[in-house]
């Protein structure tokens, strides 16, 4: 009986971090923007960029972009990853934002080289772009991508024609471009309260503005639909995750780290990477458990490997990706990220003797 208090404890523990620390700053706005992508952004654009007929060269590039603007982890970045599908993008050049998002954001980056150091940080944003494309092309190859036929929704409060006048053309890249920084600043950890309130209340202010000149009551209607469908849909599964990933904690031993994780071996690397694979943490919480996890003691092998592998999945965003994408692709997803990250591990453990 204990046991299971704990164990609830746990769940309701992680719950109430990700809720008060993580759900208001980043999953909210990221939930506005994937409805205002798939509502209001022109879908031939979409098309042009990431669609599944555009040209690798243009798609997967453009996808990374996207990545590295964008301050979110393995769940907030879910409603960005089905706004873009459902709006037109390929499965390939989705499923390589989806990865490049959570794993190569500019905070992260930063982060990484101050509290572990610059190679970790290169080696971070080199391999996982690098990873990103193999994995991209690899689904688009091995799979259909029938999913455009299914999310493309005819009706006009679906879609948002691009208005011929210039001038409410600019307004509304203004209004993504308000949208979007409002992610990667209330995802900030590296900026006090204060200053961050501050900088909300400017940029929500802003936002109102430019909503009021460049939005008609049908286009925020459709917006809100378009959020609101995002929410329903992937929030509880969201909540079940994090919920289990909090009673996960409770019951890994005190000294897991420094008994099996102290040596670049195939076993710690792989157990390490699994670890990664499967718990939650908001985003760039996995930097300061990569740097505690240095100072008890594991290789810098193994604590690569993890660092790659935990932004970019969990296991709430398994939950509603296999939901979005299918058993099948997600069982390949996972597959290729857990190879992926282990053998990164292996060879910079080798290369460096650590």
């Amino acid at each position: 009986m204990t046991l299971f208090v704990e164990l609830v404890k746990g769940g309701l523990a992680g719950l109430q971090d990700y809720l008060l620390a993580h759900a208001l700053t980043c999953l909210v706005p990221a939930f506005f923007i994937a409805g205002a992508v798939y509502a209001l952004f022109p879908k031939e654009k979409i098309l042009q960029y990431l669609g599944p007929n555009s040209p690798k060269y243009i798609s997967y590039p453009m996808s990374a972009v996207a990545g590295l603007c964008l301050a979110v982890c393995s769940c907030t970045v879910l409603p960005l990853f089905a706004g873009i599908r459902r709006s037109g993008a390929g499965l390939g050049p989705a499923i390589a934002f989806l990865y490049i998002a959570p794993a190569t954001n500019i905070l992260a980056v930063i982060y990484t080289g101050k509290l572990i150091g610059l190679d970790f940080a290169l080696a971070r944003i080199i391999l996982s772009i690098s990873f990103a494309f193999v994995i991209g092309i690899s689904m688009q190859a091995l799979f259909s991508d029938k999913a455009k036929e299914a999310v493309l929704d005819p009706t006009p409060n679906s879609a948002f024609a691009m208005n011929r006048d210039e001038r409410t053309s600019n307004w509304l890249w203004v209004f993504f471009a308000l949208l979007i920084a409002i992610l990667p600043w209330g995802a900030s950890s590296l900026i006090t309260t204060t200053v961050k309130a501050i900088g909300l209340g400017l940029l929500l202010t802003a936002l109102v503005i430019v909503i009021r000149k460049t939005l008609s009551r049908d286009k925020f209607m459709s917006w809100m639909r378009e959020t609101w469908f995002f929410v329903r849909t992937i929030f509880p599964l969201l909540l079940v995750g994090v919920f289990v990933a909090g009673v996960l904690k409770v019951v890994i031993p005190e000294d897991f780290v420094s008994r099996y994780f102290g040596a670049s071996t195939i076993t710690a690397t792989l157990t390490a990477v699994l670890f990664g694979v499967f718990m939650y943490f908001p985003t760039l919480v996995e930097v300061p458990m990569a740097r505690m996890f240095l100072d008890v003691g594991m290789g810098k092998g193994p604590l690569l490997a993890y660092l790659l592998a935990d932004p970019v999945i969990s296991l709430p965003s398994i939950l509603v990706v296999r939901r979005l994408i299918g058993t099948k692709r997600i069982f390949w997803y996972m597959g290729i990220i857990i190879v992926c990250c282990t053998l990164a591990g292996l060879i910079y453990g080798f290369a460096f003797g650590i």
